[in-house]
């Protein structure tokens, strides 16, 4: 089965008409896309968009051969002109199921906003799922039947739908996923290329045809991400968008709680509102047996700035005579052990940490060694990090 993208773009495209934004600006060239229009195996249009017929030419995709012409939204714009001999657009209820001649399968899948999915399946059984912009499954989006091979839908506007779908099964880590519908909302190249291979997705240039059950190099998600940044540079944000688009992750608080400061609870509370509803959250330092296990959901650990100061508090090194008697090794073993359970892991993790070392020299010698030992706890993280983030300014940086 052969699915040939005419558009990648959002209903607007990219650049969105008469919008001055920098990601507009940026969106020349092959960062130019089409409103999202696919053609499958020449018999199939999902989402008749302006100029599609141009958009095929340019693709070199016949369009005589369409037998069926679906739309997956509602379309508040001006009528799209229909090129001759195509049929009728159409919506279908959703459950609605459609064989075809061409012996390929059709079924109408709900969605939680306005719109209809489409589950397409090939003479041979080849499967493919194309969600709508901003839609996401409203239940079972496979039909209780087996993943899916290929999966076009909106990951950049909503990763907790692929999410969804990963939770049912309906997408695993053989299922190559190709982000669509992507507007002024997406990151520029290459940070978009970056974040989507986070999310064990891709985005392909319009045009492109892809050949479902043929793409092998699904993109491997790292195992092990550090991000680093400085105060309110939006690292935990960004931390938090590289496990977006998994199920049941698991956020390990270790900032734990402080009775009576309210400015500690309002940010406690700012990080719960923007955490998806379905992550549980643990508020430990004991982070040691949550890297030792063999399986699990993700792990966000946020942060470990806080994990060393809680140590540090626990040896009480903060005291030069005791930091001289004992604490320094017991400091450097607990951070040894957790460097050895940080490479040792299977599970799938991002830890949240702060850059120091760049500013202002510490005045006391407690600041100073906090800030020592941080650095060479973040420099052991991260060599053993496939993935290293330095965030400034809310812009990820790659390290590695």
């Amino acid at each position: 089965m052969e699915l040939t993208l005419l558009g990648t773009g959002g209903p607007d495209g990219l650049p969105m008409p008469g919008c001055p934004c920098a990601a507009c600006a940026l969106a020349v060239g092959r960062g130019t896309r089409a409103p999202t229009a696919v053609v499958v195996d020449g018999v199939v249009l999902l989402d008749l968009t302006p100029g599609v017929a141009l958009a095929a030419a340019r693709a070199g995709q016949p369009l005589g051969g369409l037998r069926l012409v679906l739309l997956s939204h509602p379309h508040d714009r001006p009528p799209v002109e229909i090129p001759p001999g195509l049929p009728a657009p159409a919506r279908v209820p959703d459950g609605q199921r459609l064989p075809l001649t061409t012996g390929h399968r059709v079924r109408a899948v709900a969605t939680d906003a306005p719109g209809t999915g489409y589950a397409i399946e090939s003479p041979g059984g080849l499967r493919a799922l194309y969600l709508p912009p901003g839609c996401g499954p409203a239940g079972i989006a496979n039909g209780d039947g087996p993943p899916y091979d290929l999966v076009l839908l909106d990951v950049v506007g909503r990763p907790d739908a692929l999410a969804r779908l990963r939770a049912a099964g309906s997408v695993t880590g053989t299922t190559d996923v190709v982000a669509v519908h992507l507007d002024h909302g997406a990151p520029p190249e290459p940070e978009l290329t970056r974040r989507l291979a986070a999310l064990g997705a891709r985005a392909v240039p319009d045009g492109t045809t892809l050949i479902v059950g043929d793409y092998q190099d699904v993109p491997d998600v790292p195992r092990r991400t550090l991000v680093l940044g400085g105060a309110r540079s939006g690292k935990s944000a960004e931390a938090e968008r590289r496990l977006a688009a998994f199920p049941d992750v698991v956020y390990v608080a270790t900032g734990g709680t402080r009775e009576g400061d309210e400015d500690w609870a309002r940010r406690v509370a700012e990080h719960r509102e923007r955490r998806p509803a379905g992550w549980r959250t643990e508020e430990t330092c004991d982070l040691v047996p949550l890297l030792a296990a063999s399986d699990g959901p993700p792990l966000l650990i946020d942060c470990l700035a806080l994990w060393l100061t809680h140590v540090m508090d626990t040896a009480h090194a903060w005291d030069d005579p005791a930091w001289r008697t004992g604490a320094a090794r017991e400091v450097h073993a607990r951070t040894a052990e957790l460097t050895a359970a940080w490479r040792a892991t299977h599970r799938t993790v991002v830890a949240v940490t702060n850059e120091v070392g760049s500013g202002v020299v510490p005045p006391t010698p407690a600041g100073r060694r906090f800030r020592d030992e941080l650095g060479h706890l973040n420099a052991a993280l991260a060599a053993e990090s496939e993935h290293v983030l330095l965030v400034t300014a809310g812009l990820p940086l790659p390290l590695r």
